[in-house]
């Protein structure tokens, strides 16, 4: 039987849901059956998600890792002391909070670097609480990315079996097109394959969509198929890159979906968004790869709306907490 890992979960912005999702999905028995979570937090945030969600667990405080018996029922957490939750109103965007928040994610990844933790799955930040803390980075994968010397790496979502790779993310459609080119999309694919090379996929089969209806139809709905991507793709087949496409994107994520691949590059943000979370909304898990360890969040915001209500799902955190343990036995953290 397989060693558990260490799995450390920050608990991100604590005006927002990001504490009730971590102690929710604690609650869950299997997950100490796949990993031993390690929460990087705060005593009174994480009392606050306790006293909202009425569950009857109780908080540990740890100070090294990897010399604790964990078991269901018990969340062993590392106190940083530096934010009082009675001082962060639920809701609202608040530097305090935004500095908490930074931090929780600077010991996880501390914890990493000391052989404390195999891999991280984050909860929720806010990018204007950061901002307000003066904090240089706009969200998780910067933050991390910065603190572990890793300026790029890639973004992939994962919902069942499907995996998704964006050649680009938060750019206007506009600009996202003006992206497609033959180089752009020749190195992407090779990251991709590396990417997945580093999640265990000894040989991946990838697809890329088209980016025009039906791929383009040979230029009668658009010439960036022909000029740009099928260029790429062969001269990425000719280097031995099993890589199918375009393949138009009606049909592709299905396919993929289905078993036909192992992961589809998808060529602008909401391409690939709006593919997986018509899957299974909850349980589209976003993965960063190309850093030395591997890295799952949950793909939704602090829901400020209904933090500290006990409304919110813990699904997500569930998922990306079960996919760190899975990917963390296998992720080689080669640059891609």
């Amino acid at each position: 039987m397989r060693a558990k890992r260490n799995i450390v979960i920050p608990i991100g912005d604590i005006a927002g849901v990001g504490p009730e999702i971590v102690v929710k999905a604690l609650s869950h028995p299997e997950v100490y059956e796949w990993c031993n979570p390690v929460v990087a937090g705060e005593r009174t945030a994480l009392e606050r998600a306790l006293q909202v969600t009425g569950l009857p667990l109780t908080l540990r405080e740890i100070q090294d890792a990897r010399a604790q018996e964990y078991c269901c029922g018990q969340v062993a957490f590392y106190d940083l002391k530096n934010v009082n939750a009675a001082e962060i109103a639920f809701g609202r965007i608040q530097a305090g909070a935004g500095r908490a928040a930074y931090e929780f994610i600077e010991k996880a990844v501390d914890l990493m670097k000391e052989g404390q933790a195999d891999a991280i799955a984050t909860t929720t930040i806010n990018k204007e609480a950061l901002k307000a803390a003066e904090i240089p980075y706009i969200g998780h994968t910067e933050i991390i990315g910065a603190l572990l010397d890793t300026p790029d790496p890639m973004t992939m979502f994962q919902v069942r079996n499907l995996k998704v790779f964006f050649l680009t993310r938060h750019l206007s459609l506009k600009d996202a097109i003006a992206a497609v080119t033959r180089e752009k999309v020749y190195q992407y694919i090779k990251r991709c394959c590396q990417g997945m090379k580093n999640l265990g996929y000894e040989n991946p089969r990838l697809a890329i969509a088209g980016l025009n209806p039906h791929s383009g139809e040979h230029g009668l709905f658009g010439w960036e198929e022909v000029e740009e991507i099928m260029p790429a793709v062969k001269q990425a087949q000719e280097e031995g890159i099993m890589i199918s496409g375009p393949i138009g994107a009606d049909s592709v994520f299905h396919l993929a979906l289905a078993g036909s691949f192992d992961a589809v590059i998808s060529l602008y943000h909401d391409q690939g968004h709006i593919a997986t979370k018509m899957v299974d909304f909850e349980r589209t898990i976003s993965v960063t790869i190309g850093m030395p360890y591997i890295r799952t969040s949950v793909d939704h915001g602090t829901a400020f709306d209904i933090a500290g209500t006990n409304k919110v799902s813990e699904l997500s955190m569930y998922e990306a907490i079960r996919l760190a343990a899975e990917y963390a036995d296998v992720y080689t953290g080669k640059t891609c």
